[in-house]
């Protein structure tokens, strides 16, 4: 992949087939954890009536999801009263389905743009944006896998077998530094 570049209103890069193979299949999976997340939507009276959607009021069992869809209103463990526990799942449920689709549209716009085999990339300022989040996102899930903190080295023992993983998480931090960099204009 070469640096992403931005003339007037266009941002472009060119990724090989590999690179496009790999951001597009941590992508769909993603966007297949968040969608499955979705069908966990309680259908009920209300959304038929007004049309308002709800989405559950637990926070997700899965730590890239619950990474991802982050709770609204932070509890404090065992001093939590019950006002505090009810005031975070109402939140959750109220806002949880709109982050949602701001999560899998930003994906989906990766997707469309992405060529399968490689290739030019060509976006509008309003598509490379959609590229960050999604790119964060993706950054955030793999993270997650990785146990990536602060304290974890740039490079593990090749016996490790984060290391491979390590490297892609490298490359989506470069390639999200770059499309920074080009939408600021810098």
């Amino acid at each position: 992949m070469i640096p992403w570049e931005r003339v007037g209103d266009t941002v472009t890069t060119k990724v090989d087939r590999q690179e496009a193979a790999v951001l597009r299949g941590l992508v769909t999976q993603m966007e297949e954890m968040l969608k499955s997340r979705q069908g966990e939507a309680p259908e009920d009276e209300l959304t038929a009536l007004t049309g308002i959607r709800t989405g559950p009021s637990t926070a997700p069992d899965d730590p890239i999801l619950s990474r991802l869809l982050p709770d609204f209103h932070r509890l404090d463990g065992d001093e939590a009263t019950k006002e505090d526990r009810d005031s975070a799942a109402a939140l959750r449920s109220l806002h949880e389905p709109e982050l949602l689709d701001v999560k899998t549209g930003v994906a989906a716009v990766l997707l469309d743009t992405c060529p399968p085999g490689g290739g030019l990339v060509k976006l509008s300022v309003d598509h490379a944006e959609a590229w960050l989040s999604a790119i964060n996102d993706v950054r955030l899930a793999l993270g997650t896998t990785l146990g990536v903190s602060e304290d974890m080295p740039d490079d593990l023992p090749d016996d490790d077998p984060r290391a491979p993983h390590l490297g892609v998480y490298h490359w989506l931090t470069w390639m999200q530094e770059s499309l920074v960099t080009a939408l600021a204009g810098e």
